[in-house]
């Protein structure tokens, strides 16, 4: 049954229209669509509920985009309309006052529903003649404007019209996502990566309705971002990358940029200033940070576990002070991530006392501190989040705090693990992850971590053997967009055989990105740019 809501977006859909044929004489438009089925098919992540009516939307020069005037969804409307003309080269209007020869409206609409309560969750009702898009929230109605993206035909049937028309199929869509965290990790220090590469990436998450981008912005290999009352920072901490090429990092008004670019996708960027240990560019640039004594050389390896700061040394303290101050200044979003993992050579007691303080500090400037598992060792706060990679006892560790675990094992989770023994990057120390090891696990219950203390899932592509957008494409792509519906898809609603025909369809808009994923031969692509004779197996 179609609730009151809907009823309401029709009316005001069909009053527009209304309005509209009586001011504008109306050419003939070709209604006569075949039936068509809403099925899953295209869909990642998969939604709760779908509800097929075998029918058609015709979507072309007569359709136009309406939306509610709340924050955010005039934006939202804009958006839609860019990615259609992207994928269909119609120019779609939106809340245009006069338009000729209107027909057939998509509608984005503020709704106040009991049903759409949960953060992110949408609905679509998709008829022959409307789209209603209802949401509570401009992030859910973004969320479920990339479900709509999907859908759209590839290509217009023109045996039907004089003119384009692309059908959308109708019937209902009900979705809302399982984790509040879905993200993904960018390591930009061992090799940096431009604004433009960065942005490409954030498109790609956003279509797969990612939330999160984890920035790992500071390591052993370089420092990324410029603390303007620390300048040496990127000015010699700046200046390399592994195997010595000559590194780079991002402005303030970068990262503004990057942040800006990030929100419009309804992406949170989580800032990582990587310590005590993987600071050695830190330290380079201002030797009384380090922690034995000696003044550091520029690094370009790729071994870890060798630095540290002096977590006795107030100064030290201001340092960190200064840091988190500015990057926090610059990050709207609620977290800050301090590293924390594989602090080799700090003494234990050091190490605890390190994270403890720094948390204070963290949240001097309002955010929520996440570290990797490590600090699960030391007495922090409940609102403090542990990003299990490797330890189960840290992890465990945290969960008895109270505090919340953002799941990445490296065995599972990890990007820049390699697919198999001939894969052309990454590494394995943890393992191999083929395709279908990547999407076959359960983050809801993997080592016994309660689902309740699991605030979300993420995918970490660490940059040691990558140096470009195409090889961190191989790596990313296509288990970034299994780690989505884990992330989004709950497990009795997930299914490999499944999966594996909806992955299939996703090369029209991988090869339309130009993203050069690697095409696992586990999976029967729809199409591809790519020869499975110039790829490895997996």
């Amino acid at each position: 049954m179609i609730s009151k809501v809907v009823i309401r977006s029709l009316a005001v859909c069909l009053v527009c229209m209304a309005v509209f044929a009586c001011t504008q004489k109306k050419e003939k438009r070709v209604l006569n669509f075949p039936k068509t089925d809403l099925a899953a098919e295209n869909m990642i992540p998969k939604p709760v509920k779908v509800i097929p009516t075998e029918g058609g939307f015709a979507l072309d020069g007569f359709s136009a985009i309406y939306t509610s005037t709340a924050e955010g969804f005039p934006e939202i409307g804009q958006f839609l309309s860019e990615k259609i003309k992207g994928k269909t080269q119609l120019d779609i209007p939106v809340n245009i006052d006069e338009i000729p020869n209107m027909e057939g409206v998509i509608f984005i609409n503020q709704s106040d529903s009991l049903e759409l309560k949960a953060p992110e969750s949408y609905q679509l009702y998709i008829t022959p003649d409307s789209v209603i898009l209802n949401s509570n929230s401009a992030a859910g109605a973004f969320r479920g404007i990339q479900t709509l993206r999907q859908i759209i035909s590839e290509n217009s049937n023109d045996t039907l019209a004089e003119y384009p028309v692309f059908t959308i199929p109708t019937g209902k869509i009900i979705d809302r996502p399982q984790f509040e965290y879905r993200g993904a990790m960018l390591d930009v220090a061992r090799h940096f990566f431009d604004v433009d590469e960065v942005k490409k990436f954030i498109d790609i998450l956003a279509y797969y309705k990612y939330n999160v981008l984890h920035f790992h912005l500071s390591d052993d290999q370089g420092w990324r971002i410029e603390i303007k009352s620390w300048p040496k920072l990127t000015e010699i901490g700046g200046s390399t990358e592994v195997g010595g090429e000559a590194g780079g990092y991002y402005t303030q008004e970068d990262y503004k940029e990057l942040v800006a670019y990030a929100a419009k996708h309804h992406i949170t960027i989580v800032p990582e200033i990587d310590m005590p240990g993987h600071t050695n560019a830190a330290s380079v640039s201002y030797p009384f940070l380090n922690g034995n004594g000696k003044t550091p050389k520029l690094y370009e390896g790729m071994r870890v576990g060798f630095s540290t700061f002096d977590t006795r040394k107030d100064t030290v303290y201001d340092f960190i002070d200064d840091v988190v101050r500015e990057i926090s200044a610059l990050s709207p979003g609620p977290y800050f991530h301090i590293g924390g993992d594989e602090s080799h050579v700090t003494k234990k007691n050091d190490y605890i006392y390190f994270v403890e303080r720094v948390e204070k500090i963290v949240q001097k400037y309002g955010k929520r501190m996440v570290g990797w598992d490590e600090i699960g060792q030391g007495n922090l706060d409940s609102s403090s989040i542990s990003h299990f990679w490797n330890s189960k006892k840290n992890a465990m560790s945290a969960v008895k705090k109270g505090m919340k675990i953002i799941m990445s094992p490296a065995k599972k989770a990890y990007l820049d693990m390699q697919y198999d023994t001939l894969s052309k990057h990454g590494l394995h120390w943890a393992a191999y992850i083929p395709t279908d090891t990547a999407y076959n696990w359960n983050p809801e219950s993997y080592e016994g971590i309660p689902i309740k203390n699991i605030l979300g899932v993420e995918a970490p592509l660490w940059s040691e053997t990558i140096s470009n957008i195409d090889e961190l494409e191989y790596l990313a792509f296509p288990r970034a967009i299994g780690y989505s519906e884990l992330s989004w898809t709950t497990q009795e609603n997930r299914d490999w055989e499944n999966y594996k025909v909806r992955l299939a369809n996703q090369a029209p808009f991988l090869d339309r990105m130009d993203v050069k994923y690697y095409p696992s031969p586990l999976i029967d692509w729809k199409t591809s740019k790519y020869s499975y004779k110039e790829i490895d197996k997996d």
